[in-house]
């Protein structure tokens, strides 16, 4: 049973009968845990549309609602309604945890649609930095919570390896007067590739540095992609060709200083886009929108996501014009992370060591684990700048999130080793204690974790969901003693541990973070 969707149907049902209309109820988790489980705030909302005093409204919904799912419904000012949760209620809805194990947390919300979900798809001129490295963890666990809520997901990256910028790279290599790109790597690539075609060289290199740097730094971090598309293949094959006739068919492409131009001012941006430069060169533009037409056409995906970083600003309104004018208005989302910043003994690391450029991903692999690298790129908003805390990263002990989680889930471990001939009960009757049902509370949160995630993306409450129910065994472990005498109240107590492992295993899984059973 889904307790939050339940109260959504209740109070819909409640205001149709009192007022005869039909209202989107949205159910919130108060901040203040003396104000319920759940809340609404409906009847604020109502009282505009039938001018009726606020608090009036919230005791008539509440009249109208008749269930055994709460302990309590009160009414509060100015019209809040706060709903209390009956132990009843929370211990039978933690009886289907043991049933679902791995499963806990699986949505249908997803009914099979397809989804792509693009993400890192750094140039190929160069190692991934901590800035392309940050959209790594953020895709991947991006499309776990989608693949969790019951859609099909495919993680993508697009590699660039056409125009300008592996013309850049091949002069580079060649260390002539147009070099752009430097550091240890291309001296690397100026010994092993011998040509005299800056292109050429630059297509070589981008080949190596995909090949031997960037998907063995994915790899690394524990990332797989189900598709590797390269922008060469849509040149190759005429389809950014393609896409410019069909906007030019449909009345959005005019020639100005001898550049064409995509009227994407008609789809709400702020200015025209160049689609082929006075030079003859397509734009990044070009190459996209056919991109994302490839997606949309031939791989008939319901949705796509792209993650893009800060720097990508700019590019979003003008991309989303070209999907619209394409035909695939509202069907294409674009998440941008903001930018990374190493912090070490208070001050910002800016340079590489052994490449004297930005930080790339593998300094920081050569001296963490992906599990920290993970965690600590997930626990931060994307739209918010990360400090990432190197010396916090490399500490073990609680005051590293993630050594506070695992080490929760290792004591578990512990308990469920020294107790394997526990017997399952029957149910939870005997677990009445306040750290007990928080506890209970707190797990049966997951469910709503995904789903809100897959409405917003906002990655950050996974993280949080993990560090929150460790605090909350902690705190239960600390007030309840597991192993008592009394055998019907010891095994009620070891099965709520044993579904807190499920739990934490499985949100530690949705991450791509490990479970150690010891630490």
């Amino acid at each position: 049973m889904d307790t939050r969707k339940e109260i959504k149907s209740l109070v819909e049902k409640a205001i149709k009968k009192a007022y005869g209309i039909d209202f989107d109820v949205q159910v919130l988790r108060p901040k203040e845990k003396d104000r319920g489980d759940f809340a609404i705030s409906a009847a604020l909302e109502i009282s505009k549309k039938i001018n009726n005093n606020p608090f009036d409204i919230a005791l008539q919904i509440k009249d109208e609602i008749k269930s055994d799912l709460f302990q309590k419904i009160e009414v509060v000012n100015p019209g809040f309604i706060n709903f209390f949760i009956s132990p009843k209620t929370i211990r039978k809805e933690i009886e289907g945890v043991l049933k679902e194990k791995d499963k806990f947390g699986n949505l249908i919300i997803g009914k099979g649609q397809n989804i792509q979900i693009e993400f890192v798809s750094a140039n190929p001129t160069g190692p991934l930095t901590v800035g392309n490295g940050r959209g790594g963890p953020f895709g991947d666990v991006l499309g776990n919570v989608f693949k969790k809520a019951g859609y099909k997901v495919e993680k993508a990256y697009y590699v660039n390896d056409f125009g300008k910028q592996i013309l850049s790279l091949g002069h580079s290599i060649l260390k002539d007067e147009e070099s752009k790109y430097q550091g240890e790597y291309i001296d690397n690539l100026n010994q092993r590739i011998k040509d005299k075609d800056p292109y050429i060289i630059g297509r070589k290199g981008a080949e190596i540095i995909l090949n031997e740097m960037i998907k063995k730094t994915i790899e690394k971090l524990g990332i797989k992609y189900d598709e590797w598309f390269f922008e060469s293949e849509l040149h190759k094959k005429g389809e950014v060709d393609k896409v410019i006739e069909l906007l030019n068919k449909k009345g959005l492409i005019y020639e100005q200083d001898g550049a064409l131009w995509f009227k994407s001012t008609n789809f709400k941006d702020e200015r025209d886009r160049v689609l082929i430069k006075s030079d003859g060169d397509k734009t990044y533009l070009a190459g996209d929108i056919a991109y994302h037409k490839y997606k949309f056409e031939k791989k008939k995906f319901d949705k796509v996501i792209n993650v893009f970083g800060a720097d990508h600003y700019g590019d979003v309104i003008g991309l989303k014009a070209g999907v619209e004018a394409i035909g695939y208005k509202d069907k294409l989302d674009i998440i941008l992370l903001q930018f990374v910043t190493v912090m070490k003994d208070g001050a910002p690391v800016k340079m590489s060591k052994r490449l004297g450029t930005a930080i790339t991903m593998d300094d920081l692999l050569e001296e963490l684990s992906p599990d920290v690298i993970r965690f600590f790129f997930l626990n931060k908003a994307a739209n918010t700048h990360l400090a990432f805390d190197f010396n916090l990263a490399k500490e073990e002990s609680e005051k590293n999130p993630v050594f506070y989680v695992q080490y929760a889930y290792a004591r578990i471990c512990s308990i469920l080793n020294k107790s394997q001939n526990f017997k399952m009960p029957k149910d939870f009757s005997l677990l009445n204690n306040k750290r007990e049902l928080d506890l209970m509370k707190q797990i049966l949160k997951f469910r709503e974790i995904i789903e809100d995630t897959t409405k917003d993306y906002q990655l950050q409450r996974i993280p949080q969901y993990a560090i929150d129910l460790a605090t909350t065994f902690h705190g239960f472990y600390q007030d309840c003693q597991v192993l008592v005498d009394d055998e019907k109240l010891k095994n009620q107590r070891l099965a709520l541990v044993l579904i807190t492992q499920i739990a934490l295993k499985n949100v530690l899984d949705l991450m791509g973070i490990s479970s150690p059973e010891k630490m």
